[in-house]
């Protein structure tokens, strides 16, 4: 496919490791989100194997088929309704280059600015990577990708012709000039695109060879990047946990890293209450629990903080229709008692 000038667009950070079932079955997304979108965008039909056993072909060979958007409601589900077993995806011409940047700033909530103020001048780039300093440090000894040591980074990468790469980085430059970068580094060549991105393709390998770590994976609107930044801040002092933050700046897909230690007693416990204050920010502030890890079992018990108990009830009715048992992934993305309540009627 490659060969041929073709390429399929999410691109998950896991890409090594995952498959695009789960990836249907968590909505994921990757760097490349921001101007190709995620699972959901890319998808264009599924067979799936219901629960008694028929199975159904949903969607087509385009996007939006005709009649309910079944495929909507599959992607995403977390494994609640059924299996995939195929897919049709949409395969996209390879653009005619590619270049990131790299930006350096002296705060996190600075770097969050400069994001915001990308979206807002109308720029689409392919990809805003962000990584605040305890992942940069990690990441630089880990993959030695010549990042700066400052407080902040940001990768903005964009693609098409020569021409159209120069005029759209000549912009978000002079955005990032603004906000007074300590560092601002255009790739020149293959090899340097290929090392900027070197670290933040390593950041969770690299930060699980130092600590124990939770990651989140909370979602809010990229205008309040910088007053979610700072709280989270605050929030890593009152619990005594520190948090590295590398995430999907531009769709305001955060990846928090709680690093603890397992073998203290306690500390697990006092990683799960500040993981839940972060991700009950997220949704205060107009995002929500998830935006491609999925509710599993983790979040459930949260679903509450983002849904009314109507709202829960006409999303539990979905998978009534589908698994009126409710045997396929049990006990997950629903509030524990309510979905053991149906489970056992």
């Amino acid at each position: 496919m490659e060969a041929d000038g073709f390429f399929y667009a999410p691109d998950p950070s896991s890409q090594l490791a995952c498959a695009i079932a789960g990836n249907i079955a968590m909505n994921s997304g990757g760097a490349h989100c921001l101007k190709y979108g995620v699972t959901t965008n890319n998808l264009l039909g599924v067979t799936i194997v219901l629960m008694d056993g028929s199975v159904i072909e949903i969607g087509g060979g385009h996007l939006d088929a005709g009649g309910l958007d079944l495929l909507g409601v599959i992607c995403g589900s977390e494994g609640q309704l059924g299996v995939v077993t195929e897919a049709t995806l949409r395969i996209l011409h390879k653009p005619e280059g590619a270049r990131p940047v790299l930006m350096g700033f002296d705060s996190s909530e600075v770097a969050g600015a400069c994001v915001s103020d990308i979206i807002k001048a109308g720029v689409l780039p392919v990809a805003i990577e962000f990584m605040d300093r305890p992942c940069i440090e990690v990441c630089e000894a880990f993959a030695k990708a010549g990042y700066p040591m400052c407080e902040a980074l940001l990768i903005v990468e964009v693609e098409g012709s020569n021409l159209e790469i120069d005029e759209q980085l000549d912009l978000i430059k002079a955005i990032a000039r603004t906000h007074n970068p300590v560092e601002l580094r255009e790739a020149k060549s293959a090899d340097e695109a290929a090392r900027i991105w070197l670290g933040r393709k390593s950041a969770f390998g690299a930060m699980g060879q130092i600590n124990d770590y939770m990651c989140l994976d909370g979602t809010i609107p990229v205008s309040e990047l910088p007053y979610v930044l700072r709280r989270i801040g605050e929030l890593s002092k009152q619990y005594g946990l520190d948090v590295g933050n590398v995430f999907h700046a531009g769709d305001g897909n955060m990846h928090p890293l709680i690093l603890y230690n397992a073998n203290i007693p306690g500390q697990l416990e006092t990683c799960e209450a500040l993981g839940a204050e972060i991700l009950k920010l997220c949704v205060e502030v107009g995002g929500c629990l998830t935006g491609e890890h999925g509710v599993g079992v983790e979040k459930r018990d949260l679903m509450l903080v983002q849904y009314t108990p109507s709202d829960l009830e006409a999303q539990m009715a979905v998978k009534d229709v589908f698994d009126p048992a409710w045997l396929l992934n049990p006990a997950k993305v629903f509030p524990l008692k309510s979905s053991e309540k149906r489970r056992t009627a």
